[in-house]
C-alpha cells in the first residue's frame, strides 16, 4: 500500500524523506513535488527501476527520462565532454528552469532509454526535490501522470493516476497553476549549443551568456544542415525534449524523441 506524507508538516517531512529514500534505494517509485509539476522518481542507476518508471506511465524506451541532480557539481559524475559554455549556462541558470542534453559518461551505469549516449539533466528549484536528491543521489524522474494524460499539478492527482505503482507520495501543495512554462532545453552535445524546446528561459537571456547560442530552429554557418536534437529525458524538451514534470519536469531530452509530457 502507498505512503502519503504532507511535507509541510515538519514530522511528517523528515519521515517522508525518510521513506522515499528507502523506496528509492530498494528500486522502488516515489511522486516528488519539483518546481514545475509533480514527477515520477526512480534511481538512475537502477535499469530495472527505471523500467518499472516507464511501464507505470505507459511509455516506451523511445522516451527516455531526464535527470534531477541536487548539485551543479553532480553533473559531471553523468555527463562527459562539458564545454565552458555548459559550464556558464548552469552556473548562471541552476537551479531553476534549464535543462542541458550533454554526452553521458561512458562509464556511468545509466539506462534511461534510447537516449542514444546522451542524457538530460537539470537542478530543480525546488527544497523538498533538492532535499530528496542530497538523500538519494542523481534520479530519473518524468512527469507524474500517465502518457498522454494531463501533468500532475497535487499529489492527489498523481496518485489518480499512478496509484500503488507508486511506493510513496511526497505532498507538499499544487504545482505548475497558473502560467508556468516548462523548463528551456538546451542541447550541448554538439560544437555549438542551441535550443531544442524553447521555456522558460529566453533565448535573449541565454545569450547573455553565451552569445553564440542558437535559437529554435536556427543553424550555424559551421554546421549546415546538422539535425536538430530533440531533447528528452526527459527533462524532461518536455516531450520532444523529455516529458519533464515540466513537461517532464522532470523529463527531459536525450536526443532522440524525448518523453513529450513532461
Amino acid at each position: 500500500m502507498s505512503q502519503i506524507f504532507d511535507m509541510n508538516d515538519s514530522s511528517q517531512r523528515r519521515e517522508g524523506l525518510a521513506a522515499a529514500s528507502s523506496a528509492i534505494s530498494n528500486g522502488r517509485l516515489v511522486v516528488m513535488p519539483t518546481d514545475t509539476v509533480y514527477g515520477i522518481a526512480a534511481d538512475a542507476f537502477a535499469p530495472h527501476a527505471v523500467g518499472l518508471l516507464l511501464t507505470a506511465k505507459g511509455r516506451g524506451r523511445s522516451m527516455p527520462s531526464p535527470v534531477l541532480i541536487h548539485r551543479p557539481e553532480a553533473l559531471d559524475g553523468i555527463g562527459a565532454e562539458i564545454s565552458e559554455e555548459t559550464r556558464a549556462l548552469t552556473k548562471e541558470f541552476w537551479p531553476g528552469a534549464l535543462t542541458v542534453i550533454v554526452h553521458q559518461q561512458p562509464s556511468v551505469n545509466l539506462d534511461l532509454g534510447d537516449a542514444m549516449g546522451t542524457v538530460a539533466v537539470r537542478m530543480p528549484e525546488d527544497d523538498v526535490a533538492l532535499d530528496l536528491l542530497a538523500f538519494t543521489g542523481p534520479l530519473a524522474v518524468s512527469s507524474a501522470n500517465r502518457t498522454r494524460q494531463p501533468a500532475a499539478t497535487t499529489a492527489a492527482e498523481a496518485e489518480e493516476q499512478l496509484g500503488e505503482t507508486v511506493d510513496v507520495y511526497l505532498d507538499h501543495g499544487e504545482r505548475g497553476a497558473g502560467e508556468h512554462q516548462p523548463s528551456t532545453i538546451v542541447d550541448a552535445t554538439g560544437e555549438t549549443l542551441r535550443v531544442v524546446r524553447q521555456g522558460a528561459i529566453g533565448l535573449e537571456r541565454l545569450r547573455e551568456v553565451v552569445p553564440s547560442l542558437l535559437g529554435l530552429g536556427e543553424e550555424s554557418e559551421e554546421e549546415p544542415g546538422e539535425e536538430l536534437r530533440e531533447e528528452s529525458a526527459g527533462q524532461p524538451a518536455e516531450e520532444a525534449a523529455p516529458e519533464t514534470p515540466e513537461t517532464d519536469a522532470a523529463e527531459q531530452p536525450g536526443t532522440p524523441e524525448r518523453g513529450s509530457e513532461h
